[in-house]
């Protein structure tokens, strides 16, 4: 027998969310679909506030640019749009470099760095096991493939292979070896949201796209933005870990919602590409703030894939802002580095900097 459940946002916006101040600045919010799964765009308009947004776009107008900008994103990263720029790269037969729009290559670019930041445990070629797994685009029956097709898909994975040119925007890779951009591109959607925002004049904003976040400025009713960090325990409290946070971004990577089980085996939906095999350890959510959504979401996968021990090495070393939520013996455990304390509203049960 299996069972498989689903991811939903990991990161949730809080009290933002649910109440205003009358006397402040009206607040906005717009949504939509995108990436098979929902924006918002929260923003203040008018105000007496010196830092108050002026009204040099009205929301309709803005909906339009915000949902054409996502559209020419997917239509660059998505492999479900057969004709997207991604799927013909994908669909060449690798006899010559292929000069990429600067929206692929800063993508693939960011992406590249964080493979090598994690020697290999974040992976954009990763594809062909995570189809082989069940939790791809083309999910397939939930039953652990066995060691000869692990082997065989195995072929088909490693970045180390691509032939990579930042500076000209050219990339070669070898038939068959695809890339996927999904971990990190609802991070560079919402940077590039969040920079369609500012260039309209908007300067307190929070942009969010399946659970990702980037927050500008501050609230409608002032402030820092307030932010939570779901817990992993469904059965238990909903949140975890409460942030305020101006002018960063956030991302979670989880393994809690997203796997299935089969003969009394969990597996996770996110696939070790160094190993064939889906993670196996206590880490089950990392949540990482940075400057910009795109890195955020990609580190914050990477982590999860690396397990506790070396996550935490690694985001120490590069001074990260990382909190990290683990199995432990009797209960989750909250980890976090000295990067995230700032960030922090009020301390978790058994949280260790």
């Amino acid at each position: 027998m299996f069972r498989r459940c689903f991811a939903l946002p990991l990161v949730l916006v809080g009290a933002v969310l649910l109440s205003s101040c009358d006397n402040g600045p009206r607040r906005v919010v717009l949504k939509g679909a995108t990436m098979g799964t929902t924006w918002s765009v929260i923003y203040s308009l008018g105000g007496e506030r010196p830092d108050s947004t002026t009204d040099t776009v009205s929301p309709d107008a803005l909906q339009v640019q915000i949902e054409r900008e996502l559209a020419a994103i997917n239509q660059s990263l998505s492999t479900y749009i057969p004709d997207s720029e991604i799927s013909r790269v994908n669909a060449g037969d690798g006899t010559g470099p292929v000069v990429l729009s600067q929206r692929f290559a800063t993508v693939l670019d960011s992406a590249l760095a964080v493979g090598e930041l994690t020697d290999g445990a974040y992976d954009v070629t990763v594809g062909p096991l995570v189809e082989l797994w069940g939790f791809g685009a083309r999910a397939g029956t939930l039953t652990p493939p066995d060691a000869s097709e692990i082997g065989a898909a195995m072929q088909l994975v490693g970045a180390e292979r691509l032939a990579w040119d930042a500076d000209t925007a050219s990339l070669s890779r070898p038939e068959g070896l695809r890339i996927d951009l999904s971990s990190i591109a609802k991070g560079y959607a919402v940077d590039q949201l969040s920079e369609l925002l500012a260039a309209q004049g908007i300067v307190n904003g929070l942009v969010e796209i399946g659970g990702e976040l980037r927050a500008s400025g501050s609230r409608p009713e002032g402030g820092p933005w307030r932010l939570a960090v779901e817990s992993p325990d469904l059965g238990q409290a909903r949140f975890i870990e409460a942030l305020s946070v101006t002018d960063a971004a956030v991302a979670t990577s989880g393994d809690y919602r997203n796997f299935f089980e089969y003969e009394g085996r969990r597996y996770s939906h996110l696939v070790d590409p160094r190993t064939g095999y889906p993670v196996a350890h206590e880490l089950v959510s990392v949540t990482v703030i940075d400057p910009q959504c795109m890195t955020a979401d990609a580190l914050a996968t990477a982590l999860l894939v690396l397990g506790l021990d070396a996550a935490l090495e690694l985001a120490e070393a590069q001074g990260l802002a990382a909190h990290f939520v683990s199995r432990g013996k009797d209960a989750l455990e909250v980890h976090y580095t000295p990067a995230f304390e700032a960030y922090r509203q009020n301390s978790s049960a058994g949280a260790k900097p």
